[in-house]
């Protein structure tokens, strides 16, 4: 289970950086910010802060409301992937408990 955890985390990671890298690029095309306020604004977004700076152009306030919508969807899919492990260990856990039970004829209080 936890060589699973640790691969799902790993892929977790790297969807972050991904999604982050995006963002970057996008808040630093659309409303030619700094490397570092993109990263700001990006961080800001991905983790459900909110938008450090206003957008002023049409095209930078279409980019980030996409990536708002993207990061939330994302973020949703991560949590999936580094869950999926825990959550399966445990519902075999259950499984394998309740078919003991009925082999050996005893039911669950």
């Amino acid at each position: 289970m936890f060589r699973h955890l640790l691969g799902n985390a790993c892929i977790g990671l790297l969807l972050i950086a991904a999604a982050l890298l995006i963002g970057i690029m996008g808040y630093h095309h659309y409303e030619v910010m700094s490397w570092t306020d993109a990263f700001l604004n990006a961080s800001m977004i991905l983790s459900g802060m909110g938008p450090a700076a206003t957008m002023m152009s049409t095209g930078g306030k279409i980019f980030a409301g996409c990536y708002a919508l993207f990061s939330g969807l994302i973020f949703i899919a991560i949590m999936a992937l580094v869950f999926t492990p825990i959550i399966h260990a445990f519902f075999r856990k259950i499984h394998l408990e309740s078919a003991r039970n009925i082999h050996h004829g005893t039911t669950p209080p």
